[in-house]
């Protein structure tokens, strides 16, 4: 995560962390997809994920793991490239403001609280699209809405949603990702610290394991959030019109009510599993990316 020295003029060394943030998410994602399909079927109530698994495979097909792909890589193009993009601007002005000294650990939480909080504006609708195209097998068959890619499902919501309804569920979604990444950037930042200069581990070593405990913290800090917002962007009116649900908090309490705190972290192991690899490998494949550029004389 360290800044080249020398940098290009224009407008590319502006793009560059944005372009970067979101190439490297998209990367990810394509390996994390199938796990991430699992994790919400299991907080749609269908079982655990060896049950999930093994049902979408004997009546969907291997197919079934990647339905949604298209939005979860346009919520990556959207979401990971404002947030990496905006958390690496930040913390450049923090640091110049510092006079270049590292910042302290509570200045990178709040920068990746501001980062989270404007990727997941921007990647609102994406998300939404993407949540309704994995949760569609599971409703019945007059009920679903039979997206055929992100696009097609970002128009149907407009055209008989409102251009509103594409930030549907975007309250829980804002403060998901501002937990999540504050759990996760400040966590990777003093676990890479301890790892490397009071443990001693080598590079591979220290990114694997501050990865691992980062995705523990963003998971634990998230899921809650996750999982409110899930069941409000999932939401199906009955037969009179009326949503189980007014809002975000009404969820929130009739969830507690009914399941206690515990409910909240329906399938954290799957969750945990799918969020550590993923923080791994964005981090890695945004390394990789900058090594290529240098390379380059990007």
């Amino acid at each position: 995560m360290a800044e080249q020295k020398a940098q290009p003029s224009g407008v590319w060394p502006t793009v560059k962390p944005f372009v970067n943030g979101g190439l490297s998410g998209m990367l990810a994602t394509c390996v994390i997809q199938p796990v991430d399909m699992v994790k919400v079927r299991i907080q749609l109530g269908q079982g655990s994920a060896a049950t999930v698994t093994k049902t979408m495979l004997q009546n969907e097909g291997v197919g079934a793991f990647y339905k949604g792909l298209s939005a979860g890589l346009l919520r990556q193009a959207t979401y990971t490239t404002a947030r990496l993009g905006s958390f690496r601007i930040l913390t450049n002005k923090a640091v110049a403001a510092n006079d270049g000294k590292p910042l302290p650990l509570y200045q990178k939480a709040l920068c990746g609280l501001t980062a989270g909080a404007i990727g997941a504006s921007v990647g609102s609708p994406a998300d939404l699209a993407l949540i309704r195209m994995q949760a569609d097998a599971t409703l019945p068959a007059a009920q679903r809405r039979n997206y055929t890619n992100a696009f097609h499902a970002l128009s149907r919501i407009v055209a008989d949603e409102g251009v509103l309804a594409l930030w549907k569920g975007a309250g829980p979604t804002v403060v998901r990702a501002m937990a999540l990444n504050m759990g996760m950037l400040a966590s990777y930042d003093q676990s890479v610290e301890f790892f490397k200069d009071s443990l001693g581990f080598g590079e591979i070593t220290t990114v694997v394991g501050a990865s691992a405990v980062s995705g523990f913290f963003a998971s634990a800090c998230s899921l809650p959030f996750d999982y409110v917002k899930t069941q409000i962007q999932k939401m199906q009116p009955d037969a009179n019109g009326k949503y189980p649900y007014t809002g975000s908090l009404d969820c929130a309490m009739k969830t507690l009510k009914a399941g206690g705190p515990f409910k909240f972290y329906t399938g954290f192991p799957v969750y945990c599993v799918r969020i550590a690899p993923h923080v791994m490998m964005t981090w890695i494949f945004l390394n990789q990316i900058q090594k290529a550029q240098k390379n380059l004389g990007l």
